[in-house]
């Protein structure tokens, strides 16, 4: 494993690429068998693979014909045959790993055929794209081949009837969003029936930009919320705190973790604000919530880079793509301080009711796979999280593009004028020019600057993103400006206008180090697809975030020693080192907090898990009474070992709480004997009413009106557990950091802490249910008896 991360960063070797070689060759020759078959021929082939894979063969056996078969109903349909490197990228992707292959590649046609092969075997395939434009186009495009070879093709977008998700999910084949499967899957463990779930159990999932789906998502649990009211005055009195905060004195904020904590001073101002002595005790724990939120948002939320104000509303940016993130909110509170910090009108809160990492969610199926164009710096994480190699993919011709050395500026105005000039020299000549940045606010500085030298130019950013797929592809026209946000338009190809070529193709700048190398690489891979001919750079400064909030020491010793010409470009050769040095410090920073938010959510994904198996359970109404007996004898076991502890002295027993939890249950009321010494002759004194309970509850069955209430009774408790249980689980989070006096791992405290916590939410609520269901039946009894 260890040579695996060793080689992570070099190139995927040859012999490794050898056995992908030797079956495209034995597709190669399949060709002649399949070109002379019609129409209908072909697509029998699909019944013939069907038949052979339940006769036993293993799908291996079968992968050359169906690559060629597939081949070759893209050439009728679409009129576009697989190259051998996308026949390699499929190859990769159909044993679960991922092709990395450049932009222009034909990675949409690549997934193809490992979504056919895999579709075969009859479980369903999820192909997930990073928006709902390229899930359409994929499945209109792609679709078509498949469905002329006979399968079923579906299509899961945002806002659509149950009805059509799950006609959509039981295609061979179905095309979507990432995040919308995985909402899919919270929403069906919130479902009332079973009628009402949407999706099959997970197979296979090709995911198109895998990295931007598997890591730069993974940073943001999936939510779903219900509303409830906000304590608006708290929230503007929390802004107004935080706005007079001053860093390091009142609070402490770590830029690279995000941690945010209030010092003694700022607990002291807080405590003193409303009047309170201890800020920590349980009763205040609501108000240290609404502050330290205020605080976040405060410091970690700018205006236009983060989010944008639009028709009184915070509108939330992805600062990956520069695109409004529609209809999402922040949750916990966190959305409303922005609110109050910013005077707009404060929304109802988000209170979660369900929610599952990126990382937990991929995690269900038992085989992913993945495209993208970077990713190979990031193999390490991919093969620990996910289980998948990287696999670089030659390409089909030979790259030509030119990517330059960075070039520095001492200061940010520097930059910008340069590049204003360069986009300006390249206008003139007629060569187009894409400039890359990565926030609205910087996009928006540089179109200052180009208005500056009069050019004409197209502005992408979240303002615009309804043009942004059009505006993007005609990027490589002749004499075209376009200033984008890093990720804009991702999976859009940029092809060259008329004359281009001769000019030297499309010319890329970065204006900023991204806070990874694979988006830079992305920036660069705009230009040069396919064999054209491309340029790049990236235009920096000193004084860029990056450097500003995670080499500010390195940049003041830098400077000690630098030198610049009469424009302002750092001539020294080791502000090289400097800026890759950073990128790796921010990477290792950013997989640190991934890792850290993952070893959060697996504890509360284990008991996610128990949750929905009991959900699922009463939702197919399996065995409901030998579930409520066991459930009633585990209540009483515990009522009696809760109070009567045997790791404790008889006199410390509590005889009244075993009382009176066991008679909320019993049929007659029972009497607790006081000076009994040994837990086992309690539990043996419980034996007569326990055995009168449980037939009762045998009795149930008989009962058409209590068994037809039952599964609502048991669904709405535990949906009422499982909400209660998660705040807790967020505040208990919220208070592990501050827990470092105690000399133990914050991480330990949560997972101890959790286990008690889920163990007594767990534990009220078989009581709860039996409880209420035993009230229910002796209504219905006293009823009858009237």
């Amino acid at each position: 494993m260890f040579s695996i991360f060793k080689r992570s960063k070099e190139q995927t070797s040859a012999r490794e690429l050898k056995k992908y070689y030797k079956t495209v060759e034995q597709i190669n020759k399949l060709e002649a068998i399949y070109s002379p078959m019609s129409d209908d021929e072909l697509r029998n082939m699909t019944f013939t693979f069907k038949e052979r894979l339940e006769n036993g063969e293993q799908l291996n056996d079968i992968i050359p014909d169906a690559f060629a078969v597939v081949r070759e109903a893209s050439k009728r349909v679409l009129n576009m045959r697989h190259f051998d490197v996308q026949l390699i990228g499929g190859l990769v992707l159909t044993e679960g790993n991922i092709a990395e292959m450049p932009t222009g590649e034909g990675k949409t046609l690549v997934a193809s055929l490992p979504s056919y092969v895999r579709a075969l075997e009859g479980k369903g395939v999820h192909v997930i794209t990073v928006n709902d434009y390229l899930a359409k186009r994929d499945f209109e495009l792609i679709g078509q081949i498949h469905r002329f070879l006979g399968l079923t093709v579906g299509l899961n977008v945002p806002m659509m009837e149950p009805t059509a998700k799950k006609e959509a999910y039981n295609a061979d084949i179905t095309y979507g969003v990432g995040t919308e499967f995985g909402f899919d899957y919270l929403r069906d463990n919130m479902a009332h029936t079973i009628g009402d779930k949407v999706q099959r159990p997970y197979h296979f999932a090709i995911i198109d930009e895998v990295d931007s789906v598997l890591i730069d998502e993974a940073k943001t649990p999936l939510i779903i919320a219900g509303k409830m009211g906000a304590n608006e005055e708290l929230h503007r009195i929390a802004a107004m705190l935080a706005k007079r905060f001053k860093p390091e004195e009142d609070y402490d904020f770590d830029d690279e973790t995000k941690a945010t904590s209030l010092t003694d001073q700022g607990i002291e101002k807080v405590e003193a604000a409303f009047g309170i002595d201890n800020l920590y005790d349980l009763d205040h724990q609501t108000l240290y919530h609404y502050v330290i939120q205020a605080v976040r948002a405060h410091v970690m939320f700018e205006l236009d880079v983060d989010y944008i104000v639009r028709d009184d509303k915070i509108e939330l940016v992805d600062m990956f793509t520069g695109r409004i993130m529609e209809g999402r909110s922040l949750s916990d509170g966190l959305h409303q301080a922005i609110e109050a910090k910013e005077g707009v009108t404060i929304t109802e809160e988000n209170k979660a009711q369900a929610q599952v990492t990126i990382q937990n969610y991929f995690r269900m199926y038992p085989k992913l796979s993945g495209m993208t164009g970077t990713a190979k710096t990031q193999e390490k994480e991919i093969l620990e999280v996910y289980g998948m190699r990287v696999i670089q993919i030659p390409t089909n011709r030979p790259r030509r593009r030119v990517d330059q050395p960075d070039l520095v500026f001492e200061k940010i105005e520097q930059k910008y004028e340069y590049v204003a000039q360069e986009a300006l020299r390249r206008h003139e000549k007629g060569q187009p020019v894409l400039i890359g940045t990565t926030s609205i606010l910087q996009s928006e500085k540089v179109a200052s600057y180009l208005k500056k030298y009069g050019l004409d130019f197209q502005l992408l950013n979240a303002k615009t993103v309804e043009q942004e797929v059009e505006l993007i592809s005609e990027a490589g026209q002749k004499s075209r400006i376009t200033v984008a946000t890093n990720m804009a338009g991702r999976g859009t190809d940029i092809v060259l206008g008329d004359g281009v070529e001769e000019l030297g193709g499309l010319f890329v700048i970065g204006t900023e180090k991204h806070e990874s190398r694979r988006v830079d690489n992305q920036l660069r891979g705009r230009s040069g697809r396919q064999g054209d001919l491309g340029e790049s750079q990236f235009i920096l400064s000193l004084e860029d975030d990056m450097f500003k909030r995670f080499a500010k020491d390195d940049v003041e010793k830098f400077r000690k020693k630098m030198t610049t010409n009469d424009i302002g470009v750092v001539q020294n050769k080791e502000v090289t080192e400097l800026i890759e040095r950073t990128q790796r410090i921010v990477e290792g920073a950013h997989f640190s907090m991934r890792e850290y938010n993952l070893k959060l959510d697996d504890v509360i994904n284990d008991q996610r898990r128990i949750v929905y198996d009991l959900r699922d359970k009463v939702l197919k109404n399996e065995d409901i009474i030998p579930l409520l007996i066991r459930m009633m004898y585990e209540t009483v076991d515990f009522a009696v070992r809760e109070n009567a502890p045997e790791d404790k002295d008889v006199i410390e027993w509590d005889f009244d709480k075993m009382e009176k939890t066991v008679n909320s249950l019993f049929i007659e009321p029972v009497i607790v004997n006081r000076d009994e010494t040994k837990v086992k002759n309690l539990l043996d004194a419980m034996d007569p009413p326990v055995k009168q309970l449980k037939a009762v509850i045998e009795s149930f069955e008989e009962n058409e009106q209590i068994m037809s209430v039952i599964p609502k009774v048991m669904l709405s408790y535990i949906d009422h557990m499982w909400v209660k249980h998660l705040e807790q689980m967020a505040h208990l989070k919220e208070g592990i950091g501050l827990r470092h006096y105690q000399q133990e791992d914050p991480m330990r405290i949560y997972q101890r802490e959790g286990l008690e916590l889920f163990g007594k939410n767990y534990q009220e609520l078989r009581r709860t249910i039996v409880e209420e269901l035993v009230a229910f039946m002796k209504n219905i009894t006293m009823n009858v008896e009237e």
